[in-house]
């Protein structure tokens, strides 16, 4: 600080300098470890999101096998349950990245975009853990198919967003991308391309030959002509019966009239003479009845 060194500053300066870089080699020596056991143990996971995310993944969900049972959108945001619970709480908008926020990929993509990048990373190594924690390969050289596909993927929804021509690089199993461009999809160009073909009159008529005769094309004008006219001979027929059947309808009904007044009449005459004398010996009774009430009414007057 302004005065000279003495040999016991230079002698802590010595022994700090040399911690410093003994802590510098003791985590160059520790990012080999992990780097090693992490390629072992969770190589398509390494693949898609790097040696330290995937290790603390692991770490956080307590084994492999546990984050492999997780879904991907567990995985999209774990690492970040404190401000979940917030916003649960609080009725605000969940967090949309945890840990996997700290990924290459999440990194590369634009700030608007960091969300959308995330969901497709979570995804992606969900499936990956999962081959990586349920494979029964036990071949010094493990599978990474997986890995490098979805990396592939996630790159191309990368370039989509920022606007490019959306290749998709597929994975090899010796670890080598090789790109492989696919059509970009544009509305308009659908648009245009899907035109409606012409509505084609000729398709409709089946069975008839073609005429040069009337309007239009083929003799269709004829055509339509004897169509009207059969048309109007039907409905012609249609009415004829209908008065007919209004004709036998008022016949029938006069029929049933006069059916009627004949069975009556017969019923009188089929009438015996002994029923007649029993319908007259009624009628006396009825009018002696009627007399005595009347006589005894004038005798309680006269009283």
């Amino acid at each position: 600080m302004g005065t000279e060194v003495s040999d016991l500053d230079i002698i802590n300066i010595q022994s700090l300098a040399e911690q410093v870089l003994s802590m510098t080699e003791y985590r160059i020596q520790l990012f080999d470890y992990l780097k090693n056991r992490m390629n072992a143990i969770a190589p398509n996971l390494t693949i898609l999101l790097g040696e330290l995310v995937g290790a603390r993944l692991i770490s956080h969900s307590g084994s492999l096998m546990n984050l492999a049972k997780q879904p991907a959108s567990t995985i999209q945001i774990l690492g970040a349950e404190k401000a979940l619970f917030r916003a649960l709480k609080t009725k605000h908008d969940t967090p949309k990245y945890g840990l996997i926020y700290h990924a290459s990929l999440v990194g590369q993509a634009a700030p608007k975009h960091k969300g959308k990048i995330s969901r497709v990373l979570a995804a992606k190594a969900a499936l990956a853990t999962r081959v990586d924690a349920l494979s029964d390969e036990t071949s010094d050289e493990p599978d990474t198919t997986i890995g490098y596909e979805g990396r592939a993927k996630v790159e191309a929804r990368l370039r989509q967003l920022e606007g490019g021509d959306g290749t998709v690089n597929l994975g090899n199993k010796d670890g080598k991308l090789t790109a492989a461009k696919t059509a970009r999809y544009a509305p308009t160009a659908a648009k245009s391309a899907a035109v409606a073909p012409a509505y084609d009159d000729s398709g409709d008529m089946v069975g008839i030959e073609d005429t040069t005769t009337g309007n239009g094309k083929n003799g269709h004008g004829s055509e339509k002509k004897s169509k009207k006219d059969k048309k109007k001979k039907r409905k012609a027929d249609d009415d004829e019966g209908d008065d007919n059947v209004d004709e036998v309808g008022g016949s029938s009904k006069k029929k049933k009239k006069s059916n009627g007044e004949d069975s009556n009449d017969v019923e009188e005459e089929d009438e015996s003479p002994e029923k007649k004398s029993k319908k007259e010996k009624k009628s006396k009774k009825d009018k002696r009845k009627s007399t005595k009430m009347f006589n005894s009414s004038d005798l309680h007057i006269q009283k």
